[in-house]
């Protein structure tokens, strides 16, 4: 079953964004909510990762690189000024959707596989995540005047 496959890139893709999250706080303290609500969003994130433990354990998770190759040419680092963290939420933004899309298929296996508990479990994660795709969309639209319009 190539399930394991999956859920080993699910749980890896979840920790990145927990730990881009935290960076992207501590870059951007100065902004109160960037750093509250990426702090909250980090510790979700860990949650996620957590609730895949057991699924992980009874599909013997065998995880690809993908996600640390995907953590590691999206997000190298945070980024100084408003064009700074433009960039870093767009950054969380597109690992955020990888993380969606995960879950998507993840989901349609547990269907198939008819393990009730996983799919219970993706979608409550798979829920939650498409409301930070929607957080960060939105603090993106926040973001751009200032940081691509307004002189410094």
């Amino acid at each position: 079953m190539q399930l394991a496959h999956y859920l080993g890139l699910l749980h890896r893709a979840q920790v990145n964004l927990a730990d881009a999250f935290r960076q992207v706080a501590d870059a951007h303290a100065e902004e109160p909510d960037i750093q509250h609500l990426c702090q909250q969003q980090a510790k979700r994130c860990d949650t996620y990762a957590e609730q895949l433990r057991p699924f992980a354990a009874r599909y013997s998770e065998d995880a690809p690189a993908e996600p640390d190759r995907l953590h590691s040419q999206l997000f190298t680092g945070t980024r100084t000024g408003g064009i700074g963290l433009l960039r870093d939420l767009q950054d969380l933004y597109l690992m955020a959707a990888e993380c969606d899309i995960a879950w998507t298929v993840v989901g349609q296996a547990a269907y198939g596989a008819r393990d009730d508990e996983l799919l219970a479990v993706v979608r409550r994660c798979e829920g939650e995540t498409a409301i930070q795709l929607k957080w960060l969309r939105t603090r993106m639209k926040a973001a751009a005047p200032q940081a691509l319009v307004v002189a410094d």
